[in-house]
């Protein structure tokens, strides 16, 4: 028998709002989302760049620093973007790799090396704004 867990069971939910809009159009998702690895956070925001590492094949969420998003880890690639909040008890994420996203509504700002590697990765992923 697999792992288990129960996804009716009502509890506390974060979302700061964003939620709602972070998701300009929704596009191409990583069929049945993936459990994330969340070493280091508590929660990860809607439109959290997600990663994964290759050799463990783990999807976790793109470290932050100082406000900002760090650089790929060696070893790492960039999978999209998180489409809902998700907190440590449920990391269970849906991850989008196509589509349109609110730029201004993301956890921290992208950089413009960030922004050309996303799109060098996902090249029909949009970041825009109105």
């Amino acid at each position: 028998m697999g792992a288990i867990a129960d996804l009716t069971k009502q509890g506390d939910v974060f979302n700061d709002g964003y939620d709602s809009i972070v998701i300009r159009r929704p596009g191409g998702c990583i069929i049945g989302g993936r459990t994330l690895d969340m070493t280091g956070f508590d929660k990860v925001r809607a439109g959290h760049i997600i990663i994964r590492e290759k050799e463990t094949n783990t999807f976790k969420p793109l470290g932050i620093s100082n406000g900002a998003f760090v650089s790929l880890p060696e070893g790492c690639e960039y999978k999209g973007i998180l489409t809902g909040s998700v907190t440590k008890e449920k990391p269970f994420g849906n991850i989008m790799y196509d589509g349109e996203a609110n730029d201004e509504c993301l956890p921290c700002p992208l950089t413009d090396t960030l922004r050309a590697a996303l799109k060098t990765a996902f090249p029909s992923l949009y970041f825009d704004h109105d």
